[in-house]
């Protein structure tokens, strides 16, 4: 008994052998089958009743009610027959169910804070085996003995002494903050997103905040927790920071010019603006760089930076309305009052075309062949496109034109013979 005494995992063994050998184990048996399926029938219950519109709390639930409520109802169980007999098989299930609500709680948490991310999986399955394997040795008491060894390896950070078992601990504790505070940003940038009386640039400007913010404290309050000294870093994090700031210049450009846009909104999702040769309907703000897309699909990253140093068209900064030209060239000859009157009928009788202000007609240019007539009207909607509209308008007048008998001239030369008899021959032309 005394060698049984001192291997822990080898008193674990002889106390559940003891109890199996015992006839109340089935009692024993008996009591953690009926607290499991009383479990599983909560966890039943609560996804019924969350099971439309659950939201983050209802998907929570459903994912840990189970093995809480075995906690629960195992650790009751446990205090009832404890008077009675052993209750060896009761007090390992406790950790086993533990160790699952934390697995849930963790991989629920990732999957709330990176929605989009494929490699959950993989991180679940590792997560699940680190509870797993910690969990065996503290249920074989060997988790002392490794801490111990963890603790004999020892190095020195700046001023500090730190150890392998703290390095452990901060790592852990360093991921579980950080994720549970990007849990939370998503939780507020969700509900922000909902703010239809907040501006959109506003709202983004709170989100990345928010996460921001709630990052790096996080991991100060991580590293606090774990016991490392935070002024031992100052040296290292000086020289880092005088480093990167020499060596991210752009970059930290670029980021400052995305919030100093979000917050001034000067440029906001939707508007039609051009920089230099590229236009586009913004789509996009990040804090490094601006999406503008093109008519024709093509999308165009600009740096922040280039928005704040250089001239921005911005055809609707201010009014979401934007004006459109076409010009049509009609014969000296036709009728300039009936032929303006036509092309005000076929912007009106656009749907997309706006009544106020009314469409317009304007002579501008008595050219060669032609006299030049620009037609100008109003849409409210540019980011449905500009080229369908103005395709639409000049299908109409030229249907117009054509059935009312107004001519749309076009360049012609016209060549004349001056005298046929001269001795090899002479020409003149003339443009018509």
């Amino acid at each position: 008994m005394s060698t049984a005494s001192k291997d822990p995992a080898l008193r674990l063994i002889l106390d559940l052998w003891a109890d199996v050998s015992d006839p109340n184990f089935i009692w024993q048996v008996l009591a953690l089958l009926g607290c499991l399926g009383l479990a599983a029938v909560l966890a039943r219950w609560w996804r019924s009743r969350h099971e439309e519109g659950a939201g983050r709390f209802g998907d929570a639930g459903g994912r840990l009610i189970f093995p809480l409520a075995g906690m629960i109802l195992v650790a009751a169980m446990r205090l009832a027959l404890k008077p009675f007999f052993h209750v060896n098989l009761l007090k390992i299930a406790l950790p086993l169910l533990g160790s699952m609500a934390l697995v849930r709680g963790v991989v629920f948490v990732f999957r709330q804070a990176f929605p989009r991310a494929a490699w959950l999986t993989a991180w679940e399955r590792i997560i699940a085996a680190l509870v797993w394997g910690w969990l065996a040795l503290y249920i074989t008491d060997l988790a002392p003995y490794v801490i111990d060894a963890l603790e004999q390896v020892e190095f020195k950070v700046g001023i500090q002494h730190v150890d392998l078992w703290i390095v452990l601990r901060a790592i852990v504790t360093v991921f579980l903050t950080v994720v549970l505070a990007l849990w939370v940003a998503g939780i507020i940038e969700a509900r922000l997103m909902r703010l239809d009386t907040l501006d959109g640039n506003l709202r983004i400007v709170g989100v990345r905040i928010s996460k921001a913010v709630l990052t790096v404290f996080a991991i100060l309050l991580s590293l606090s927790l774990v016991g490392i000294d935070m002024t031992a870093l100052s040296v290292f994090t000086g020289a880092l920071g005088v480093g990167l700031g020499f060596g991210l210049q752009k970059i930290a450009s670029n980021y400052v010019s995305g919030f100093i846009i979000l917050l001034d909104r000067s440029i906001r999702i939707g508007n039609i603006v051009q920089i230099g040769a590229d236009a586009g309907e913004v789509t996009q703000i990040t804090t490094r760089y601006t999406v503008l897309k093109h008519a024709g699909g093509t999308e165009y990253i600009v740096p922040n930076e280039t928005l704040i140093s250089s001239t921005v068209q911005n055809q609707t900064y201010s009014d979401s309305r934007l004006r459109l030209t076409t010009t049509v060239g009609v014969s000296y000859d036709g009728d300039l009052e009936l032929a303006m009157r036509l092309l005000v009928a076929a912007a009106t009788a656009q749907d997309r075309v706006l009544a106020e202000p009314p469409p317009k007609v304007f002579l501008t240019q008595f050219a060669d062949s032609c006299i030049s007539l620009e037609l100008g009207f109003w849409i409210a909607d540019p980011d449905a496109g500009k080229g369908n509209i103005l395709s639409d308008v000049n299908l109409a007048i030229w249907k117009s034109f054509k059935d009312n008998g107004v001519i749309i001239p076009f360049p012609q030369r016209e060549v004349r013979v001056l005298n046929s008899q001269t001795k090899g021959g002479c020409c003149g032309e003339k443009e018509a």
